[in-house]
């Protein structure tokens, strides 16, 4: 086999393969034998007709598609693998000659993963923001503990107020008219809480069990209904039960319930250790993620379409998971906010050029600094998210695949990467107070640096992401998609 690789442009590629006449032939031989069995001939049964018949019959380019499908898997991967190319999507095929006794000659042109323009990745700046703990903070993450230990107390049969849950049943009419979602029995309604239209939960409030009662609100007029968007509706309302919260004393008892710590001031001061800790953490954070994005942005390549599109369809899968945790499909959800699957797309797609830059821009600094992780850094790596998940070390890595292993290398080679812009980049260390930080943020700081990295592992069989863009298109590209000027007969009369 001989073959030649042409670059179209910085991610496209063309090989034009030329395979010997005695190799078709042999192709041709071994596609006769594989798809007799299916050919109709009268007089013989199916698998018995002599080849040469059925192609007299049926045309000598009868057995042509199935004789090039057994050659192009092996040809097209053996030219991919020698030439060190990364396909991020099936290629085109162009058949040029093909037929008995003959060359057969084709190409295929196959978008790879695009040539990247380093910018200077080693003069950035970033802040490390080592806000103050302030005491709302504490009190809101002592509020989160608090909230573990607090009862509900049946109220009989007195007056709802602010704070309350009420158990209740309600029928919304418009114009007198029942409408789509507009009744419930034994909803649990927490009074205060806004998750109903403005000024229901206001009217419920001085209710008591066993009452009933009309309550008009006005739909808002942005709301997602356009059917009920500023129209005024009634709700007949039924109060079956409500519950008041028992919170703890904020004292030692209440400490030693929630903690290892025996006095309230001990564990009050731990708590400032943890959120000290997890500030450090979201500062960290933050700080890879503004020098990250400043060697993104100061770097250059031409992205596939296919690239964007598989991220895309990566998000959106993510994005469905998501919503199946919180027991809503994704077409419900759509439907709900009015957007189509089309508007979600488009909606993704500036994040999804994103992160696969970042995935081209975090590979590129690694091949030019020949940074490879240690398998005690990608051992890390995977107990790290172990722990995260509450499972053994020993037990996750086990039920790991292959797929899953190479995720892990890239994430351990990412943080590589990362700690290569920090130890070269201009940092200031920013302590003054930032009140709209908030206990969620410090929280969520683990998930936004594993984010950072590339690592798109909630679900464990996942093996996609902005780290993971471009392999699975890499191992595809035994199909292809064949694209003829000509027909197989025609060309076989060249």
């Amino acid at each position: 086999m001989n073959y030649q690789v042409e670059k179209v442009n910085s991610n496209q590629k063309k090989i034009t393969f030329e395979i010997p006449a005695e190799a078709f032939d042999e192709a041709m031989q071994k596609a006769y034998l594989k798809t007799r069995g299916r050919i109709n001939v009268p007089g013989f049964r199916k698998g018995k007709a002599p080849r040469k018949l059925i192609e007299n019959m049926y045309g000598e380019g009868v057995f042509y598609d199935e004789a090039f499908d057994l050659i192009f898997p092996d040809a097209y991967s053996e030219a991919v693998k020698a030439e060190d190319l990364f396909p991020v999507d099936q290629p085109e095929i162009d058949l040029d000659q093909i037929g008995a006794g003959k060359e057969l000659k084709f190409t295929a042109t196959v978008y790879v993963r695009p040539e990247v323009t380093l910018g200077d990745y080693k003069s950035l700046k970033g802040t490390r923001h080592l806000h103050p703990i302030t005491e709302e903070q504490m009190d809101a993450r002592i509020a989160q503990d608090v909230q573990k230990v607090t009862t509900q107390e049946d109220i009989g049969g007195e007056n709802l107020k602010e704070g309350d849950t009420a158990d209740i049943d309600y029928l919304g009419t418009v114009d007198g008219n029942p409408f789509e979602g507009g009744e419930a029995k034994g909803h649990k309604l927490h009074l205060g809480s806004q998750s109903f239209i403005p000024g229901f939960e206001d009217q419920v409030v001085g209710m008591k069990a066993g009452d009933e009662r009309d309550i008009t609100i006005t739909f808002p007029a942005e709301y997602h209904s356009e059917d009920l968007a500023g129209k005024e509706a009634v709700f007949h309302v039924k109060v079956n039960a409500g519950t008041r919260e028992n919170k703890p004393e904020l004292d030692d008892d209440f400490a030693q319930d929630v903690s290892e710590h025996g006095t309230y001031s001990e564990y009050r001061e731990a708590v400032r250790e943890e959120l000290t800790k997890q500030r450090d953490q979201h500062a960290e954070v933050h700080l890879e993620n503004e020098l990250l994005q400043q060697a993104v942005d100061a770097s250059d390549c031409d992205i596939p379409e296919a690239m964007i599109q598989r991220q895309i369809d990566y998000l959106i899968q993510n994005t469905r998971i998501r919503l199946m945790y919180q027991g809503m499909r994704l077409e419900d959800y759509l439907a709900y906010t009015n957007t189509s699957e089309e508007q979600m797309r488009e909606n993704f797609r500036q994040d999804a050029m994103n992160n696969v830059k970042t995935d081209l821009v975090l590979e590129a600094i690694r091949k030019q600094e020949d940074l490879s992780p240690t398998q005690e850094e990608v051992d890390e790596e995977i107990r790290r998210h172990a722990e995260e998940m509450g499972r053994g070390y020993d037990d996750y890595k086990a039920g790991l695949n292959e797929n899953q292993l190479e995720n892990y290398k890239d994430i351990a080679a990412n943080r590589k990467v990362v700690n290569l812009l920090k130890e070269h980049a201009q940092v200031t260390d920013h302590k003054e107070a930032h009140d709209e930080l908030t206990v969620e943020d410090l929280v969520d700081s683990a998930a936004q640096a594993a984010e950072a990295l590339g690592e798109n592992l909630q679900d464990e069989e996942a093996d996609l992401g902005p780290a993971a863009v471009g392999k699975e298109a890499s191992k595809a590209s035994a199909g292809g998609n064949r694209k003829e000027s000509k027909k197989a007969s025609d060309a076989s009369q060249e």
